[in-house]
């Protein structure tokens, strides 16, 4: 008897997007902030598609790590190109910091360089 096999998967219907650029992008400047780094979400609101949650407007993270640059999607939304692209961070917030309690815990978000500011700003 013969070994059962997945299902064969279809092609996209749709052209999937090119993969973002090398990191780091040889055409991007370089990254705001480093990892390590304190840092603030903006508390500004924007009109349209936002990709930054409205729990962390205002909070202070610690940036864990630079993901790389991509193209805004605040911008794709529109079905425009997204340019320039982006750095996009993981920062890390603890959860006190987000709602007042006394927990170790952590979140991790990932957030784009024109959502941040620095922690002294």
């Amino acid at each position: 008897m013969a070994e059962a096999q997945p299902p064969a998967v279809a092609p996209p219907a749709v052209a999937l997007p090119a993969a973002p650029p090398p990191y780091p992008d040889p055409a991007a400047p370089p990254p705001r902030f480093a990892p390590g780094a304190v840092v603030r979400v903006r508390r500004g609101a924007a009109p349209g598609h936002i990709r930054t949650p409205w729990y962390l407007r205002g909070r202070l993270g610690r940036v864990e790590r630079v993901c790389g640059w991509f193209a805004n999607p605040e911008e794709l939304a529109y079905r425009r190109p997204g340019l320039p692209r982006r750095a996009l961070y993981r920062v890390r917030f603890s959860m006190a910091e987000l709602w007042g309690e006394g927990s170790r815990d952590t979140v991790d978000a990932e957030i784009f360089e024109h959502w941040l500011e620095a922690a002294d700003a």
